[in-house]
């Protein structure tokens, strides 16, 4: 048997990462910078900015065996039903070839009642894949993307290169917990993941569960970040948080956009309103779990807000918006374009499919997502002809 060589995990064998920070255990990506990081980021946006979705190990190898230990970091919420763990999605010469998880790890418990965080630290856990073609091959492991994963160290029967850059444009997207994977089957069944895979492009993806709130450090990360394809999903979490009322959305999303185009003046960019979510069609936030459904089990969401208030946000508005936004934008700025969510999930798609909780789409509903916006933007809309 030959033995096992170590091999250091760095910037290099990483994509879709936007820093890495250097941990007592390893390394742990980030999707935003630490200079976003301190700007006022709150629990929630740390949480969701070190759940590495999109983040891959890439690298070349003849490798037939490959160990990848990891610190997870899990969660748990008080009543709901137990969540299982993260998916590592193994891909050979961009086929899924193998699946695995890591027990273990440390966990974040979570009471929606109350508002109450708890941590607990666990061990460190392995990732093991055998058995994989012995020449040489491009590999490349998906990071859970709902668990913040310490990258521990990478263990290989063969030597291990970064992958040569393969010449494909790259996709920079931002948006909410359903950008960020919801209760997506696997990493590289996310709806970005899989769009990015059907048109072609390297993803970096900066959504965010609960945070896609038009922060300037996010829309200043995107600024910066070496991109050629640029989307940003708005409207489904400043809805549920309530965070803004209509006069205040406007200029902001303008503000958000601006500061995208002072780094990127000609990128395609693509500004989506939300998917359907009846719960927020016509009624405002914010948005709460279900007690009663709590109590049995089961997670559920819903719309508390003043349906009556003409300043309160709803999703039927900020689309509304949007379009006149992105239409007032592109008559000096040709490269800008609008697509209504509802062309990804829409009112048919609710009977087919309706969202499980009330907020976020499944696994089967990730995919249709992900196949309609390949088609919509990368085969016959802003993206297309674009991607390598």
């Amino acid at each position: 048997m030959i033995p096992l060589t170590t091999t250091p995990i760095t910037a290099q064998l990483l994509r879709g990462a936007i820093e890495l920070e250097l941990t007592e255990h390893g390394v742990l990506p980030h999707r935003l910078p630490a200079r976003a990081r301190t700007r006022g980021a709150d629990a929630q946006l740390a949480m969701a900015e070190a759940q590495p979705s999109g983040i891959r190990l890439a690298f070349r190898t003849r490798a037939t065996t490959v160990e990848l230990d990891t610190l997870p970091t899990k969660r748990v919420y008080v009543g709901a039903p137990p969540r299982p763990d993260g998916v590592y999605d193994l891909l050979v010469n961009g086929r899924l070839t193998g699946q695995g998880g890591v027990a273990g790890g440390n966990t974040v418990t979570i009471d929606m009642t109350t508002g109450s965080v708890t941590h607990a630290s666990g061990p460190v856990g392995t990732l093991r894949f055998t058995d994989l073609p012995a020449d040489v091959k491009d590999v490349e492991i998906w990071l859970p993307y709902n668990e913040r994963t310490e990258l521990v160290a990478l263990r290989t029967d063969a030597p291990v290169e970064p992958v040569p850059d393969s010449g494909r444009k790259v996709w920079l997207h931002h948006g909410s917990s359903i950008s960020h994977g919801s209760d997506a089957a696997s990493p590289t069944t996310t709806w970005p993941a899989l769009a990015a895979s059907l048109g072609g492009a390297e993803l970096i993806n900066l959504g965010f569960g609960g945070s896609a709130l038009l922060d300037p450090f996010t829309a200043r990360t995107m600024r910066d970040t070496a991109a050629d394809l640029i989307s940003v999903k708005i409207g489904i979490n400043l809805v549920n948080h309530d965070l803004m009322r209509l006069r205040a959305f406007v200029p902001a999303v303008h503000g958000f956009l601006d500061t995208i185009r002072d780094g990127h003046p000609t990128t395609p960019l693509l500004v989506i309103s939300p998917i359907l979510c009846p719960i927020h069609e016509n009624t405002p936030g914010p948005c709460a779990p279900d007690l009663t459904e709590l109590a049995s089990g089961r997670l559920r969401f819903r719309a508390t807000g003043d349906a009556t208030d003409p300043t309160r946000l709803t999703l039927a508005a900020i689309r509304d918006e949007l379009a006149g936004i992105v239409a007032q934008r592109s008559a000096d700025d040709p490269n800008v374009h609008y697509l209504d969510g509802r062309s990804l999930y829409g009112e048919e798609d609710t009977t087919e499919l309706p969202l499980p909780d009330a907020l976020h789409p499944d696994a089967v509903t990730h995919r249709r997502m992900g196949e309609r916006f390949a088609e919509l933007a990368f085969r016959d809309g802003v993206f297309s002809g674009t991607a390598g």
